[in-house]
């Protein structure tokens, strides 16, 4: 938008970094803005401004000019005008006729100094507050207009505030960024690149692609308190989480150099090339966790978990870092070992990373994991599902997942930080027992940890390794993590016993089983040669299903011989523990509360009404009875 009839008549001197006006009249008044003079003249000024008519022009109030020795030269002073010089140098055109372009950039500075001045109609038709309201008008029907103008706000935001500028500008974009109207949001002065209804030609095809994160790249350039008043109008008008969130994390990537790079550390000091203060960043990052969606998993946890290393590392607020660790325990489950290996920043630290911090965190998982537990569990119950069912439990495996994931999560983690000479023994076993027992369905996790932290802490006393090594159960120890710990020097006697007994325990009942096994195979083969012989058609088929049964029964044969050479070799490390360590079999069957009792009867007769006992007892085995009956049953 232009606006005056005449040419340009004002030049710069910049000896004198002044303007003047070559209208052909010596100048009678004197403006200075900022540090900026204006030689111009009375009578094309007070006709168009109501203040500088006050304050150039023949009023009784002397203070509001000061005379020269010329009695006709005025001199004035304007540093507190909205723009400054730049800005005055186009009213004094527009007052002298000149013609000046009005655009979204300048509609605002414009707008505010010409209400300053008091640029009203009184003081002539079409005055520049009427042409820059107008103008300002046209300018939010676009996106680009409203945006140009709202960041134009900045200069002089005081000012386009109490003038409610800036809340027409943003609630102007916030319905534009809502929306997904061609005529709504104004494609005029948008690039084909930032255009979210671009033509795309697929095959020939014209079809038109529709990019929901289109504003994101335009709105980070707004500076902090204008970007959070986008934010909550945005929010107010009741946007996707997910598009708030997604701006959220693009606005301080952009502007929080650590989000967007590894960070370097020197003797725990930052490096960074960053263009912002640490204060700026700090106050930046504070605001944003502030603004964050609180739904659930509409920010991934990595970037949660960035966040938080970048807070510590610019030591944000404990709110801040409080809101985002409980963030991260709502969906920990999501986390990978790398994200949680978070250095320790603190002046006086003694671990290598933030163990309290993670504690925190599981503890924010645990306690919300269990508060939906027990809110499933009443559902079901006032519904009058059983639990029993079939369909009831796999409804509540599907919640046990998460916990699942977490406790392995755990046991890494551990096993990551158990190298660390300085972790307390007490830290290592709060951050192992915060994980029900029931998520870990094996213990070779657990295990592993526990094995490097007593390699890394050798001066632990006996009570401390007995202590440590209750965290794990040895019954859900896998068979090579078993055969590890029947040979671990670093593990107390009592727990290298447990492992021997309850392993071989195990061995015997998969004996028993593949035996059960080879002896119903066997009598069903012998009923089946006894029948009538199937018809022709039907003889290839059976065959076929002898020879698979019969290498069915040869693999369970090679099993069963396996195992019986796994049992004695058991065998052999319990004795050689026993002769070694100057312990009875007495003392161990004692310790552990149990006993052994041999089988009165032959395995042969009653092996189909054989059934495993629970592991609690071993009675001895009675003196006089045949080698053929060394093999003990467990009972009660």
């Amino acid at each position: 938008m232009k606006s005056g009839p005449k040419s340009d008549i004002f030049h710069l001197d910049q000896d004198s970094n002044s303007w003047i006006c070559s209208s052909g009249l010596p100048s009678d008044v004197t403006i200075e803005v900022g540090d900026v003079s204006f030689h111009l003249h009375k009578f094309p000024l007070i006709s168009r401004s109501k203040m500088l008519e006050n304050l150039i022009g023949e009023v009784s109030d002397d203070e509001l000019k000061i005379k020269f020795e010329d009695e006709n030269l005025s001199f004035a002073k304007l540093h507190d005008l909205p723009g400054g010089p730049k800005i005055f140098l186009l009213i004094a055109k527009f007052c002298y006729g000149v013609k000046i372009e009005i655009n979204s950039s300048n509609v605002v500075p414009l707008r505010c100094a010409s209400e300053y001045l008091q640029m009203t109609e009184e003081y002539g038709e079409g005055n520049l507050i009427n042409q820059t309201e107008t103008y300002l008008d046209e300018a939010l029907d676009t996106w680009f207009g409203t945006f140009k103008a709202l960041e134009s706000c900045e200069q002089v935001v005081e000012f386009a505030e109490n003038l409610h500028i800036v809340s027409r500008c943003i609630n102007s974009l916030a319905m534009k960024a809502c929306s997904l109207d061609k005529d709504l949001i104004g494609l005029n002065g948008m690039e084909s690149k930032d255009n979210p209804f671009a033509t795309v030609i697929w095959n020939g095809i014209q079809t038109t692609s529709t990019n929901q994160d289109w504003w994101y790249d335009d709105v980070s350039k707004l500076r902090l308190p204008l970007y959070r008043e986008f934010i909550l109008a945005v929010e107010s008008r009741n946007l996707d989480q997910e598009r708030i969130a997604g701006s959220l994390i693009f606005y301080a990537k952009k502007h929080l150099p650590l989000l967007g790079r590894e960070s370097t550390f020197s003797n725990g000091n930052l490096s960074s090339c960053s263009l912002y203060s640490s204060l700026d960043q700090k106050i930046l990052l504070e605001e944003i966790v502030d603004l964050l969606p609180s739904q659930k998993q509409v920010v991934p946890t990595k970037l949660l978990l960035r966040l938080l290393r970048t807070s510590m590392i610019l030591h944000c607020s404990p709110l801040c870092i409080g809101n985002l660790e409980k963030r991260i325990g709502l969906q920990l489950d999501q986390a990978s070992i790398e994200d949680i290996l978070i250095p320790n920043m603190g002046y006086s630290s003694d671990t290598l990373y933030e163990i309290d911090c993670v504690q925190r965190i599981l503890d924010h998982f645990v306690a919300a994991h269990q508060d939906q537990d027990e809110s499933e569990v009443t559902d079901s119950s006032y519904n009058g599902e059983n639990d029993d069912d079939d369909d009831g439990w796999i409804k509540n495996c599907h919640s046990l997942t998460p916990m699942t994931m977490v406790a392995n999560l755990v046991d890494n983690y551990l096993a990551e930080v158990a190298s660390d000479v300085n972790l307390k023994l007490e830290k290592f076993q709060s951050l192992a027992a915060a994980v029900p027992d029931y998520a870990r369905p094996m213990d070779d996790g657990m295990y592993r940890a526990i094995d490097i932290y007593l390699k890394a802490h050798q001066w632990l006393s006996d009570s401390d390794r007995e202590l440590i090594c209750r965290l794990m159960d040895c019954q859900k120890l896998s068979l090579e993590a078993s055969t590890h710990a029947a040979q671990n020097e670093r593990l107390p006697l009592r727990f290298i016993v447990q492992v021997l007994f309850f392993e071989q325990l195990r061995l015997r009942t998969s004996v028993a089983s593949c035996a059960y096994v080879s002896d119903n195979y066997n009598s069903q083969t012998h009923l089946s040669n006894s029948m009538v012989l199937p018809e022709s058609g039907n003889a290839h088929f059976l065959t076929a299903r002898e020879n698979d049964r019969r290498i069915m029964a040869e693999d369970m044969r090679g099993r069963v011989s396996e195992l019986e050479k796994e049992c004695l070799s058991m065998k052999k490390e319990i004795n050689k523990l026993v002769k070694t360590k100057g312990v009875s079999w007495n003392s161990l069957c004692k310790m552990f509360g149990v006993g052994l009792r041999l089988k009165s009867k032959s395995r042969e007769n009653d092996r189909d009404r054989k059934r495993v006992p629970p592991l609690s007892r071993i009675k001895d085995v009675p003196k006089g009875k045949n080698k053929h009956e060394e093999y003990g049953e467990l009972v009660d």
